[in-house]
């Protein structure tokens, strides 16, 4: 083993002291050994190539959490865990290029093509919900949580649209605001009390019978876990939403809720097969809307 200083390994390492001994603190990168008497850190000269993977990954913006495990990680597994990565960032890139596109239109008194708008009539039904207040990383956690009750106590299946699981958002959830999310689950109404009585930690409610509209959206739009930024393909099928309103006649401010146990929701609906913790299922954003009076 060559072992070098930490002045000397920053130096080869293009990283600065500074970081190196936050990377030490955090588990990151952890010198070869530390002087017991004077707190020295020395490195192995092989750490130089884990110090450069750090810095490229960092470069790629990964929280230093996740690369703390991709540094320790086989190098196959790591490079699947960076090309994941990269696709969600490109796939948001392309998002964010989208909203761009339209606001620029919009504010140069330009249309813009958005997502295909459709409405639906949604039923009075029973619905168990766990609600809760959380900011971006805790929605996802959030929905991992409801996901594991239901997983380890299946509830009966309802078909269609309306016996779909849906997630409702009633206020912005950001590094700057915190909701509050609720996710909700119909249930057959005859049974409602007794599949209630089994699952104390959620809340029985009954939401009334209304309309929405929706705009069906891509898989990538659904909560793809921390990290994960579908909102910007909720902006702009928000955008789509208003501009529908406004071609049906009805003001675009409409498009609220018209009682208080409804909001702004994402339906989620597997294809083909269950939804589990890590599925991408099809899903839609849809708002409750008041009908143009006749």
């Amino acid at each position: 083993m060559e072992e070098i200083s930490i002045g000397e390994f920053a130096r080869r390492s293009r990283l600065s002291v500074k970081a190196l001994r936050l990377y030490d603190e955090l588990g990151v990168l952890v010198p070869a050994r530390v002087d017991g008497s004077s707190g020295y850190r020395y490195y192995d000269v092989a750490q130089l190539e884990d110090a450069r993977l750090v810095a490229m990954l960092r470069q790629l913006e990964f929280p230093l959490v996740e690369i703390k495990e991709l540094v320790a990680e086989d190098s196959l597994e790591a490079a699947e865990r960076i090309a994941s990565h990269w696709h969600d960032v490109e796939t948001l890139h392309d998002a964010r290029r989208d909203l761009a596109v339209h606001l620029i239109n919009k504010l140069r008194g330009k249309s813009t093509a958005m997502y295909e708008v459709a409405t639906r009539e949604i039923p009075e039904r029973s619905v168990l919900c766990l609600k809760r207040n959380v900011d971006e990383q805790g929605a996802w956690a959030l929905g991992k949580e409801f996901i594991a009750i239901l997983r380890e106590r299946p509830l009966p299946k309802m078909k269609g649209r309306e016996g779909a699981m849906f997630s409702i958002y009633w206020g912005e959830v950001s590094a700057d605001s915190d909701g509050p999310v609720e996710w909700c689950i119909p249930v057959p109404e005859a049974d409602a009390t007794d599949l209630a009585s089994k699952y104390p930690e959620l809340n029985l409610r009954s939401e009334p019978a209304h309309r929405e509209a929706f705009v069906a959206l891509p898989n990538d739009a659904a909560s793809g876990g921390p990290g994960g930024n579908p909102g910007v393909q909720w902006q702009l099928a928000s955008e789509a939403l208003r501009a529908w309103a406004g071609e049906q006649g009805l003001d675009p401010e409409n498009l609220v809720l018209s009682h208080e146990d409804l909001g702004v929701r994402i339906t989620y609906r597997a294809s083909e097969r269950p939804v589990t913790e890590t599925s991408a299922p099809y899903c839609d954003f849809a708002v409750p809307f008041v009908p143009a009076a006749s």
